[in-house]
């Protein structure tokens, strides 16, 4: 190590390990395919409860009366409206990364106005669903 002071007392400092994250701020394109992943993992879940879901209406009507049961639960809706949004992220994701395919919109603030985009369109794109939903049930 040097003998000049300035070396030594930037040696004396603490500095965090590099990256931390109190000093790295991750991209939203990087934070926005982190979220894809998930909720593409989150999906196989949500799929699982579609096919139950099928599976008690091919069955008998209790056992459909149960299950729609639960789906109706606010625990159930709130699964539910969590699908919709991973549906909605993943699709929407899944359209970013085809147009990136095609080499456009790779530019650094383009990708980022796109993933903020997608986030803004996955939840608008769940709430008109919701919306949709309760005005075609009446509730």
């Amino acid at each position: 190590m040097s003998k000049s002071p300035a070396t030594r007392e930037f040696a004396r400092r603490e500095r965090p390990l590099s990256p931390h994250l109190t000093v790295y701020r991750p991209p939203i394109t990087m934070t926005m395919s982190i979220i894809h992943r998930i909720t593409g993992g989150a999906l196989y879940f949500g799929t699982l409860l579609v096919a139950l879901w099928l599976m008690a209406a091919a069955s008998s009507q209790s056992t459909f009366d149960a299950v729609n049961w639960a789906f109706g639960s606010w625990l159930g809706r709130l699964v539910l409206l969590f699908y919709t949004w991973a549906l909605m992220h993943h699709m929407l994701g899944g359209v970013r990364h085809l147009i990136w395919d095609t080499g456009a919109g790779l530019e650094k603030d383009t990708a980022s106005r796109v993933a903020w985009a997608t986030l803004a369109g996955s939840v608008v794109l769940t709430l008109l669903i919701w919306i949709a939903g309760y005005m075609a049930r009446g509730a």
